[in-house]
């Protein structure tokens, strides 16, 4: 088979947009996924009509064995983990956080995917971890040295006020413990060093 038409059997989409990899991804069929990823020619990032590229279906699909997140590693590496989904603008991040899957967050954070992208209501991963009270993944998240806690969505909510709107007084307190650690490690003002003090003693 020609290159050509490799690359056209791969990539041809039905009427919704959706590939083969959108198929295989979304039922969980990585065997398939491999065999794709591995023909060279497959367009990782390409989205459906609704907006979707097959790294943000990850969030559907169930990872049973070994292989299946070394290939869910695979299909990160080759796409953009960080793309935003055309409608709403949310990232696989978000969507795999929204879902609760740990397991796919993990593989995201661990392909460099930004815990700080914003989608289009200014909401981070971190802040639909709080909505939806997903103690396990809002500590994934926190543990991630660049998590930028103090970010504020459209409506001007940081991520501590979610949690507390939302109820959640367990990851709440997480968020302030965090916030805790940031502010013992601030440096101080020239006010505020201890040679001041002294100086003015």
């Amino acid at each position: 088979m020609s290159s050509r038409l490799l690359d056209y059997v791969v990539n041809i989409a039905d009427s919704n947009g959706n590939t083969a990899l959108h198929y295989s991804v979304s039922h969980a069929n990585f065997p398939v996924v491999r065999q794709l990823l591995d023909s060279g020619v497959c367009q990782v990032d390409k989205q459906n009509r609704a907006g979707y590229s097959p790294i943000m279906l990850t969030a559907l699909a169930a990872l049973k064995t070994q292989d299946d997140i070394e290939t869910l590693l695979q299909l990160f590496r080759l796409g953009d983990v960080n793309a935003k989904a055309s409608q709403a603008g949310q990232t696989a991040l978000m969507l795999a956080v929204s879902h609760g899957r740990a397991d796919v967050v993990k593989a995201l954070l661990a392909c460099e995917a930004d815990v700080n992208v914003q989608d289009d209501d200014g909401s981070t991963a971190l802040m639909c971890a709080c909505e939806h009270g997903h103690k396990e993944i809002t500590g994934l998240l926190l543990a991630v040295p660049s998590c930028d806690i103090a970010l504020t969505d459209r409506d001007g909510s940081t991520a501590l006020m979610v949690a507390l709107d939302a109820g959640q007084s367990e990851i709440a307190s997480m968020l302030y413990s965090r916030l805790n650690i940031k502010c013992s490690f601030a440096p101080m003002s020239d006010d505020e060093s201890p040679a001041s003090s002294s100086a003015e003693e």
